[in-house]
């Protein structure tokens, strides 16, 4: 297959590299357009206002790289552009840190599985928890690629992507894959009040991650116990029945 690898840790981090290389051993055709700089916890922001300054790297000799000067739905718009093919499918990983429960609003690595969805390329998003050796992401590729194989013969919806998430451990200590849930629970992090020199007030968001406790059998509780996960993030969906069935008569009378 043809395959377009992003991610939004940056060109040069660790986890791209190694999806991209596990790709090629595979077999499969790798184009790679990623972000020149860290860009996580970008979410679906897409530059209009700014060039997009493009170089093509020298990454490995099996297949094309190019830096993009900006987020991972942009450089997913961008591979497409740069390709003389079409692709058949999208990765964005390996995402350094898991992208899991509302993770998935904020996530770079999420945002761009979803560009690619809804430009009609099935995708994956493709993350682990921080941590993890080479090994460790090695063993995570194999299985994204074993994954990406399953959804070409069983196509997903539009706008559909599939996320999966590893632990940080050993080959032999993770447990089995499971196809889960998205967990609700939500960060509480709390914001570091200070002062710069010219007296003007600013914020730091509190180092570490504080969020609520997941429900049981969640893609957190799950991945706590050192399951891989599995989830098939859906699409647009509207509530407009369920919550306000009479509210056409309110607006109209």
């Amino acid at each position: 297959m043809r395959v377009l690898i992003t991610n939004d840790d940056g060109i040069f981090a660790p986890g791209i590299q190694t999806l991209a290389k596990v790709a090629a051993e595979a077999g499969h055709s790798v184009v790679v357009a990623a972000p020149a700089n860290q860009q996580s916890a970008t979410g679906h922001r897409l530059t209009i206002n700014e060039m997009l300054l493009v170089t093509e790297m020298e990454m490995d000799p099996r297949f094309k790289a190019y830096a993009v000067g900006g987020t991972p739905v942009d450089c997913v718009r961008i591979g497409r552009r740069v390709s003389d093919e079409p692709f058949d499918f999208c990765l964005s990983g390996i995402n350094d840190g898991v992208n899991l429960g509302t993770d998935l609003f904020y996530s770079g690595t999420a945002a761009a599985a979803r560009e690619a969805s809804m430009l009609y390329l099935p995708s994956m998003a493709v993350s682990i928890q921080t941590g993890a050796d080479e090994d460790m992401r090695r063993m995570l590729a194999e299985h994204a690629m074993m994954l990406m194989d399953y959804i070409m013969k069983r196509p997903m919806p539009r706008l559909t992507f599939c996320n999966l998430n590893a632990p940080a451990l050993p080959r032999s200590q993770v447990k089995p894959a499971r196809i889960v849930p998205i967990s609700q629970s939500f960060y509480l992090d709390e914001y570091v009040e200070r002062v710069n020199p010219r007296g003007q007030k600013y914020f730091w968001i509190k180092d570490g991650i504080v969020i609520e406790e997941p429900e049981d059998g969640s893609d957190i509780q799950a991945l706590r116990t050192g399951h891989m996960t599995v989830t098939f993030v859906g699409g647009f969906m509207d509530n407009n029945q369920l919550y306000y069935p009479a509210l056409e008569h309110v607006l109209n009378d």
